[in-house]
């Protein structure tokens, strides 16, 4: 009779065990399927989260300690997701909570298009530099100067650890209907923005092609040597390549608007005019700074540094590389105030475009004669940027990064030197590059980005 309790003992216990574990089952699987179990992973584990410290450049100006961010205010680390699904993006910016839960990480892009090696390409270049005299500046198109060696065309960028498309230009174009992409900088980004109208137009002539920069007020004042920017529409996709000069990226007003002489308010904290007024209406801007950011530079334009609406008055801010890099912070920072009310726009700042003057600068005799291309190395391995003060200022933020200055760096072959469309030897370039030619490839980058 005991032996008779046991067994029915042990019966009930193996009962209750097997209802335990298949009830165990049927909830871990339940489990699964709600989307809520996604959210269990840390954030540090699923999503990269960037650092919002300040990065100090060094390179040129001896360090301080003063810290732009002072000045603009501290820095909430922020969830920077760049989820895509089906090739699409889904979530541009800061997510809401809900929605980071359902993101998996198979969907994170974690590409660094900026690590990575040159590569021969004898499909290259993506236009003629004879041909696309509608969009080029003469002066940029080396094919119509003295020069004979035109081996840097032949070169395209490739990324270590993902696929940069090929870029075809009416699918760039189908991909950008109804959609505007801006660039706002200084003479680099005038570049960039040719480039782009030569690889949107194939190189060719395109009387279709709508000059719409009236809509923009971009038309050329009386006594001017040019507009102050141009904008262009494809009317078969309607879209729109503009650029608008802004080589400080701070709001310029004149002191005295009757007097051409007057000196000039360089607002640091405050975006430019143009950029405010129409920020609505672009789909992709495109921003980039430095290379004005020098006192023979101030002090020709008469450009006098303001902040809070008055003159400034901060000894360590008037030093030219910090001015520089509050302005940066300030700009990134309020861009990124803006995004959530304009959630088509995507926002990319370019760093800075490097200079290749050897045995001086470009008023003391450097030069820039290297024709070999990649005689300095073909490869970025580094995780981080050349350009820190870009990286800094944009983590935490919305606005992505184009980093280009690493993969420019190994290319000091691409530069105009001392060619020129005279056909006569002029001053050395060391700044601005041939077109075709490197500029291009920091499109294919941002496109690949887009």
């Amino acid at each position: 009779m005991k032996g008779g309790n046991n067994y029915r003992l042990r019966g009930r216990n193996l009962s209750l065990t097997l209802a335990v574990l298949i009830v165990t089952t049927i909830a871990l699987w339940a489990w699964e399927k709600n989307p809520f179990s996604n959210t269990l992973p840390s954030a540090q584990e699923r999503y990269i989260i960037p650092s919002s410290d300040f990065h100090a450049d060094t390179r040129n100006e001896s360090a301080v300690s003063w810290n732009p961010m002072e000045k603009i205010g501290e820095n909430s680390s922020q969830v920077i997701i760049t989820a895509a699904a089906k090739g699409e993006e889904k979530h541009f910016g800061t997510a809401p909570v809900d929605a980071i839960s359902t993101i998996i990480p198979e969907m994170i892009d974690i590409c660094n298009y900026a690590k990575g090696r040159w590569v021969a390409d004898s499909r290259r270049p993506l236009y003629s530099g004879f041909g696309c005299k509608q969009w080029l500046s003469g002066m940029w198109a080396c094919r119509l100067t003295q020069r004979e060696d035109f081996s840097y065309e032949g070169y395209r960028w490739q990324p270590e650890n993902c696929e940069m498309p090929e870029f075809e230009r009416l699918t760039f174009l189908e991909r950008m209907q109804d959609k505007t992409i801006a660039f706002i900088g200084d003479s680099l980004g005038r570049q960039q923005f040719q480039s782009l109208m030569c690889m949107a137009s194939g190189g060719e002539e395109s009387p279709e092609v709508e000059n719409v920069g009236k809509k923009y007020g971009l038309v050329k004042a009386r006594g001017a040597i040019r507009p102050d920017g141009w904008a262009y529409r494809f009317p078969k996709t309607n879209t729109t390549i503009l650029y608008y000069w802004s080589a400080s990226l701070s709001d310029l007003v004149p002191l005295n608007i009757s007097d051409r002489t007057t000196d000039v308010a360089m607002h640091l904290d405050r975006p430019p005019a143009f950029m405010r007024q129409f920020l609505n209406q672009f789909d992709v801007l495109v921003l980039n700074t430095g290379h004005h950011w020098n006192r023979g530079k101030l002090n020709a334009n008469r450009w006098v540094m303001h902040v809070d609406g008055k003159p400034n008055e901060d000894n360590k801010l008037a030093e030219i590389r910090n001015a520089k890099n509050f302005t940066i912070y300030s700009i990134v920072r309020w861009l990124d105030s803006q995004l959530p009310s304009h959630p088509h726009l995507k926002v990319f700042f370019r760093t800075i475009s490097p200079r290749h003057f050897v045995n001086g600068d470009w008023n003391t005799g450097g030069t820039c004669d290297n024709t070999i291309p990649l005689s300095g190395g073909s490869e970025v391995v580094q995780d981080e940027s050349s350009d820190p003060v870009i990286e800094g200022a944009v983590n935490g933020t919305r606005v992505k990064i184009l980093d280009i200055t690493a993969i420019s760096q190994l290319r000091d072959e691409g530069h105009m030197s001392h060619y020129s469309i005279r056909g006569t030897p002029g001053g050395n370039d060391c700044l601005h590059w041939c077109l075709p030619g490197i500029p291009d490839t920091w499109n294919e980058l941002l496109i690949a980005q887009i």
